[in-house]
C-alpha cells in the first residue's frame, strides 16, 4: 500500500513542481515543558520546522504529539521553553490571533451550513466582503474538487468529502501554518489513500508549513518531508522518511517506523562497512553496517521484509 501511494504522489509532485510559492513560517520550539500534575508530558523538547516543509509528529498514544500540536496551536499552556513564529515568541498570543489554520480529528463542521458556508466561516469572521469571500471560497472548492456540492449540507457527504470541507476551511484565510491533528483517522482505507494523496498535493501546490500529526508510520512515510518521532514526551528521532526507515537509530524507531524483524546477534568481525554476527544456534552471516560503528559484543540486526529474497539451496547433500 505504501509504496502505491508514494508513486501516486511522485507523480503529482511532478506537475506541482515550481508552481509552490513557499508562503509558510518558520517555526522553533525550545526546551518545551508540559506538566499534568506530576507527569511530565513533553521533557525539554526543543524542534525547528522550516518554512513550507511538511513535517509530521510520529508516535504511539501517549507520546506527547498531540500535546505539543495543542502548544504550538496555542490550546495548550507552555510550562517552560518558549515557542517561536518567525522568529516572534507566541506564548502571549490566543489560538485565534495566531492565524493558523487547524484540521481536526472529528472535522468540527457546522451541520446546519452548506459546504459553501462551512468553508467561508472563517473569511466572514475575519471581516472579508461578500465578493471577495466568494471568490475564495469557489477557488479552494474547485482545488478540493467540492464545486458541485456546494450547497450541500455535511450529513450528505461522504466521510473523505467532509475532511477535505474541513481542510478547505482551513485552509480558506492563506494561512501560513496549518496544523492537522490525526485528520485521516476516522477513514476508511480507500478513502484515507486519496486523501493522502491530496493532501500531499495541497502542500506542493500551495507552499504552507505544515504539521501532521499520527499514530500511523504508512501515513508520516507517504506525506512527510521530515518526521520527528516521538516517545516518552521526546523526540527520539528526526529525519527524513528515507532516513528513518534505512537508518533508525533505536530499536523502538526500527520497531515503530515500517515492518521490521529484529535479530539479536553477536558480532563476530568487522571489515569496514560491513560485519559478520552469528545468532544462537551458531549461524553466521554478513550484513551492512549503514554508517555504524560495531564491535564486538552484543547487537541488533535490522531485516526488512523487501530485503528478504528465497533462493535456491546450492549445499550438495552428503
Amino acid at each position: 500500500m505504501l509504496q502505491a501511494i508514494q508513486r501516486r504522489i511522485s507523480v503529482k509532485n511532478q506537475v506541482a513542481q515550481g508552481a509552490a510559492q513557499l508562503i509558510g513560517s518558520r517555526i522553533d520550539v525550545r526546551t518545551v515543558t508540559r506538566q499534568f500534575g506530576r507527569v511530565t508530558v513533553l521533557d525539554k523538547l526543543s524542534l525547528s520546522i522550516e518554512p513550507g516543509e511538511f513535517l509530521t509528529l510520529l508516535g504511539p498514544s501517549g507520546s506527547g504529539k498531540t500535546t505539543l500540536l495543542g502548544m504550538i496551536a496555542g490550546y495548550q499552556t507552555v510550562d517552560g521553553g518558549d515557542i517561536l513564529v518567525d522568529g516572534a515568541p507566541v506564548q502571549g498570543v490566543p489560538a485565534h490571533k495566531r492565524g493558523f489554520g487547524m484540521v481536526f480529528q472529528n472535522y468540527a463542521l457546522f451541520p446546519h451550513m452548506t459546504v459553501a458556508q462551512n468553508v467561508a466561516f472563517p473569511l466572514r469572521m475575519a471581516g472579508l466582503d461578500r465578493a471577495s469571500s466568494d471568490a475564495r471560497v469557489s477557488e479552494v472548492l474547485n482545488t478540493l474538487r467540492l464545486g458541485e456540492h456546494a450547497s450541500k449540507l455535511p450529513a450528505q457527504l461522504s466521510g473523505g468529502q467532509q475532511q477535505r470541507v474541513a481542510i478547505g476551511r482551513a485552509i480558506v484565510t492563506r494561512p501560513r501554518v496549518v496544523l492537522m491533528d490525526e485528520p485521516l483517522s476516522a477513514l476508511d482505507r480507500r478513502l484515507r489513500e486519496s486523501t493522502l494523496v491530496e493532501i500531499r498535493e495541497l502542500h506542493r501546490t500551495l507552499g504552507m508549513t505544515v504539521i501532521f500529526v499520527t499514530h500511523d508510520q504508512s501515513e508520516a512515510l507517504a506525506l512527510s518531508d521530515r518526521i520527528a518521532v516521538l516517545d516518552a514526551g521526546r523526540i527520539v528521532q528526526l529525519g527524513t522518511p528515507s532516513e528513518l526507515y534505512r537508518r533508525p537509530a533505536s530499536r523502538f524507531v526500527a520497531s515503530f517506523v515500517g515492518e521490521s524483524n529484529l535479530l539479536d546477534v553477536n558480532v563476530v568481525e568487522t571489515r569496514g562497512a560491513s560485519a559478520t554476527v552469528q545468532i544462537d544456534g551458531g549461524y553466521r552471516f554478513d550484513v551492512a553496517l549503514a554508517g555504524r560503528k560495531a564491535s564486538g559484543g552484543p547487537a541488533v540486526v535490522l531485516v526488512r521484509p523487501e530485503r528478504i529474497a528465497i533462493v535456491p539451496d546450492t549445499r550438495r547433500a552428503h
